[in-house]
């Protein structure tokens, strides 16, 4: 901030010595100022209004074209990114703009056939992820949990442990129910029962076996929700220094979080009667957002309290019967810590959270995936809470939904997302096999997609729509479509899959499981 004061300060006073700012006349507009003070002064607009200024101007449009700072601004804004402080990476404007712009491009012609393979340990039966260059693994019936660093860069600080049941945590009588693994943090959180009674969560180092050094103490005290039995379901997770426990119980719900870092217990609880599937993301470091038969946002500024509900959006597609209900939110890169990289911080921008996408995936005996811009969540005016948000208000031009039924052929499609790209792997139409043949999709959504696709991929801008009586009867919706057109970018990979586990996305690299790991470098 210093160093941008001292720099204004230099341009105004060579302004002066231009006598700019001798006898000012009211009729002074802004292309009267010296073209240093006009930069200056666009560098602090959005991206958007520096495109509309330089859109209207031939001499603010040349200035935009002769500043690469300028260029560099509109495409991380169009890409949805933010400059990460405080880097200590000294490339220039122009080369950060080059890259940032080839990057994109190279999204569109993946070499999907070139790829390194990997051994990863037996996981059939196992819970698997991978995040932040590591695959994890949690075997539930065993209770046993791995993790194995994938293709690590030279100067990458890489974990690679093994747990059993006895060593994930040492508390008697106790049964491992779920462990949640953070490399960028280096935690290891364990969520376990005691005597079949009481529930907690244990927080470690993943790289040694003792307490995380910053964590508030040892153990976090679980508030489980009276005059319930035991529960028939949990899930844990966790983003930076906050970590979330939701239990599902036979007609309720209840989600609890903790600032880890700061305390061991929590009042930040919620519960509730379900019918329906439920899960929950991390929506930025202050909200988060329930999914059941709606969309309900919450705010935990304030974590000694009950969480304030901020919003309810409604979904457009009521379902009779219980599905399966999946949200999946990447995590926040700037959450990563500095220690584990340990090389020069070479990260010169991180994803948007108010502007990345969120994924919700309905299964039934079909599956419907909503991809909607979180922008939504963030937007909202001071009568958001009044009353629930109708889905024609917020939906259709906020989402793309993808549907496919689904056969004792064609299992569910698998989706992963990071930032506003998304990759999908989907059963090509052909003749009854035993054999599922699928394909991969790339779609990027980001508002520059279009403009500086350089001929790469299909835009699609014109509306999808789903037919609902399709669905019946499964829904409570018996007639009329759903249509949505949050426009994107597409490229479907020209290579066939059989049996793909999972796969996953992220900044530079595809992963594609089956008995072994492909990496697919962009």
């Amino acid at each position: 901030m210093e160093n941008s004061q001292v720099r204004f300060q230099v341009i105004v006073h060579r302004a002066r010595d231009h006598k700019l700012f001798d006898e000012m006349q009211p009729n002074v507009r802004f292309l009267s100022l010296v073209e240093e003070l006009q930069f200056y002064i666009l560098c602090f607009l959005p991206y958007r209004d520096i495109l509309r200024c330089t859109s209207v101007c031939k001499a603010l449009r040349q200035t935009y074209l002769s500043s690469s700072e300028l260029q560099y601004i509109v495409e991380l804004g169009g890409q949805c990114l933010l400059p990460v402080p405080n880097t200590d990476n000294h490339t220039p404007i122009s080369e950060r703009l080059r890259l940032l712009r080839n990057k994109a491009h190279a999204w569109f012609k993946v070499d999907i056939h070139s790829s390194k393979t990997t051994s990863v340990p037996p996981h059939h039966a196992c819970e698997t992820s991978l995040t932040d260059g590591h695959f994890y693994m949690w075997n539930r019936w065993r209770r046993m949990a791995s993790i194995i660093p994938i293709l690590p860069k030279p100067s990458q600080r890489t974990i690679q442990r093994d747990w059993f049941r006895e060593t994930l945590c040492s508390v008697p009588n106790s049964t491992n129910l779920r462990v949640f693994m953070d490399p960028a943090q280096d935690l290891k959180a364990v969520f376990y029962v005691v005597d079949r009674k009481t529930t907690y969560i244990d927080l470690r180092a993943l790289d040694v076996d003792g307490v995380h050094p910053h964590a508030a103490g040892p153990t976090l005290f679980v508030s489980e929700l009276p005059g319930c039995d035991k529960p028939v379901n949990w899930n844990l997770k966790g983003f930076g220094s906050y970590i979330a426990l939701l239990l599902v119980y036979d007609e309720m719900w209840q989600l609890q979080i903790w600032d880890w870092k700061r305390s061991t217990t929590s009042n930040s609880v919620l519960g509730d009667e379900w019918s329906c599937g439920i899960d929950f993301c991390f929506l930025g470091n202050n909200r988060w957002l329930v999914v059941s038969d709606n969309l309900k946002l919450y705010s935990t500024e304030d974590m000694s309290q009950t969480p304030k509900l901020l919003a309810c959006f409604m979904l457009p597609v009521q379902f009779k019967l219980p599905g399966h209900t999946a949200c999946l939110l990447p995590v926040d890169d700037s959450a990563r810590s500095s220690r584990l990289q340990m090389q020069v911080q070479q990260t010169m921008y991180t994803s948007d959270p108010k502007h990345r996408l969120l994924c919700i995936t309905t299964y039934t005996n079909s599956s419907i995936v909503y991809i909607i811009s979180t922008r939504i969540f963030f937007d909202l005016d001071d009568m958001a809470v009044a009353m629930p948000i109708p889905w024609k208000c917020w939906g259709p031009s906020n989402t793309r939904i993808f549907w496919y039924p689904l056969s004792p052929y064609h299992d569910e499609f698998k989706i992963h997302l990071s930032g506003n790209r998304v990759l999908l792997l989907f059963p090509v139409r052909t003749p009854l096999s035993d054999n599922t043949i699928s394909k991969l999709r790339i779609m990027d959504f980001s508002p520059l997609a279009v403009t500086n696709r350089r001929g790469l991929g299909r835009v699609v801008r014109e509306p999808s729509t789903l037919d609902l009586t399709d669905l019946e009867p499964l829904c409570d919706e018996s007639e009329g479509c759903l249509t949505t057109f949050l426009p994107y970018i597409e490229v479907v990979l020209d290579r066939k899959f059989r049996d793909l586990e999972d796969i996953w996305i992220d900044e530079d690299r595809i992963y594609l499981l089956s008995d072994e790991l492909e990496v697919i470098d962009v």
